[in-house]
């Protein structure tokens, strides 16, 4: 049905630095389908061509035409809103920098007055002087395009700060809101369609708040899988602009046909052997695949959500191990 697979990397493709159980052999069989591959990232810190050395050491066939990041995704905005030439300036890695003048603008310091705008990213090394020069600048009117608005990122040393709390202390300070290039705006989807190509798009993800919700922005289907950060508790307490097309537990869902469950008069929700009601709690009956156990636990934790405002209890549901038992 989709003649392109927009990838999120951590949690989809691997975490950390070791592939996801599978995911090598679900690419490979995709690019084999004829479907076009694109990766994306919200991190503007690196190189397209170091995401896809990455990718390659993990056993998985990428160039960096396949690597689409919010660096570029920031720097088209840019060129499309000042020009081919414009200095823009950058306050960010070498992942940014590069992006910025790859897209034909000129990238300059913070401090430089010729600067027609600033764009912002991730910079583990960034400079505490640049960051109040470009927070100062902001305020006074100059134009500000931000990668992303993640919050956290994960390092070596664990969950940490991400380019999302840097955008919050200087729209605080500022009082101004950038423009974002990232997941879940659209502009990071819009710019994959572009460099790699396709008509008929799917976002694959594991985060509900940027994957899911991104592709609700960019108006294209998406497949949630649950090798990442989305568990029981999240998927049932999805908004409706963070609900996925399809449901699966891990890449394998992209050669499958998804199913709907059924509603049921007494208030069940069933598809292939399960049953899922809730009566404050979430409770699941039956025996079936795994993947439809998924299916039916979210369309009836969404009823609650939708009918009563409050999630449904998942507390003491624990997904079966091979799909066999309730």
């Amino acid at each position: 049905m989709y003649d392109l697979a927009m990838f999120d990397l951590d949690g989809v493709v691997y975490i950390g630095d070791d592939a996801v159980p599978g995911a090598p052999e679900h690419l490979t069989r995709a690019r084999a389908a004829g479907a076009h591959l694109a990766f994306i990232t919200n991190n503007a810190s690196r190189p397209p061509e170091s995401v896809a050395d990455k990718l390659r050491g993990l056993g998985i066939d990428a160039s960096s035409h396949d690597v689409v990041t919010s660096a570029q995704a920031a720097a088209h905005v840019l060129l499309e809103r000042f020009g081919d030439g414009a200095a823009i300036a950058v306050l960010g890695a070498a992942g940014l920098e590069t992006a910025v003048a790859e897209a034909g603008l000129v990238p300059v310091a913070v401090a430089d007055d010729q600067a027609v705008a600033v764009v912002s990213g991730y910079g583990p090394d960034v400079p505490w002087r640049d960051i109040m020069r470009a927070a100062v600048r902001v305020r006074d009117g100059l134009p500000w395009v931000a990668s992303n608005t993640d919050l956290t990122l994960p390092t070596p040393d664990g969950i940490a700060p991400g380019h999302g709390v840097l955008v919050r202390m200087l729209s605080r300070f500022a009082g101004v809101a950038p423009v974002v290039a990232g997941k879940p705006e659209r502009p990071l989807l819009d710019e994959t369609v572009r460099r790699v190509g396709g008509e008929r798009p799917l976002m694959i993800g594991d985060r509900l708040d940027t994957d899911i919700a991104g592709a609700h922005r960019a108006e294209v289907d998406s497949l949630l899988v649950l090798t990442g950060v989305t568990g029981l508790a999240e998927l049932v307490a999805a908004r409706t602009e963070e609900r996925p097309t399809y449901l699966s537990p891990d890449l394998a869902g992209l050669f499958v046909a998804h199913e709907a469950p059924l509603a049921t008069a007494g208030g069940a929700w069933e598809l292939g052997g399960w049953s899922a009601t809730v009566d404050g709690a979430l409770r699941v009956a039956g025996s079936g695949e795994l993947g439809d156990w998924w299916r039916v636990v979210a369309a009836a934790g969404w009823q609650r959500l939708d009918e009563h405002g409050d999630a449904a209890d998942t507390a003491g549901l624990v997904p079966p191990a091979d799909g066999s038992a309730g």
